[in-house]
């Protein structure tokens, strides 16, 4: 092993370094978003070098997307799994809207009560990712997160059978839209 990954690694492996950063960069991003945030900074939060932040992430928006990602991920996971739950235990009768959104909600609730995925300011800053006017995030999250979102949409247009596609589109970006804003701005 040379002594640069060495150094790069702090004698704790790479997974600690990543980790450091990762933990660092969530905290800033979250206090400062993604545009005041920089790269010094986080390198500076986390006591690594330049160099140890493009190993593991390659770019600023990598790195921010890896942020999310690390969290928001397992909460979609834990979302699909509960609404799946939900259907099976329904049968063939639709969901009610109220159990949707307890499938949809409930992993945030939990996330946001555990401090150590995260908590409260990894929900705000999820808020912040979602009404930040970078087109290119934008595009990462529904991206990433269509598979998840189809789900829920089609759960609720079960639901609502009268509602036509996009009138469901429209109430449910709103209803999004809020949660993103609440959070966002959320103490």
């Amino acid at each position: 092993m040379s002594s640069s990954v060495v150094s790069l690694n702090d004698g704790r492996g790479p997974a600690a370094t990543k980790d450091r950063i990762l933990d660092a960069a969530e905290g800033l991003f979250m206090e400062h978003g993604f545009e005041a945030t920089s790269l010094r900074s986080i390198t500076a939060a986390a006591a690594v070098n330049l160099a140890a932040v493009n190993y593991h992430f390659g770019s600023k928006e990598e790195l921010f997307q890896a942020v999310l990602t690390r969290r928001l991920d397992p909460m979609n996971q834990r979302r699909v799994a509960l609404l799946d739950r939900f259907e099976r235990d329904a049968s063939l009768e639709p969901l009610s809207c109220e159990r949707i959104i307890v499938a949809l909600f409930v992993p945030a609730l939990e996330l946001a009560r555990d401090p150590e995925r995260g908590g409260k300011d990894f929900l705000r800053l999820l808020g912040r990712a979602y009404v930040d006017p970078s087109p290119r995030l934008r595009e990462f999250l529904s991206e990433r997160y269509a598979p998840s979102i189809a789900r829920f949409k089609e759960a609720f247009a079960r639901a609502l059978p009268r509602i036509t596609p996009r009138e469901l589109t429209w109430r449910l970006h709103f209803m999004m839209g809020a949660l993103a804003y609440t959070l966002a701005g959320a103490d």
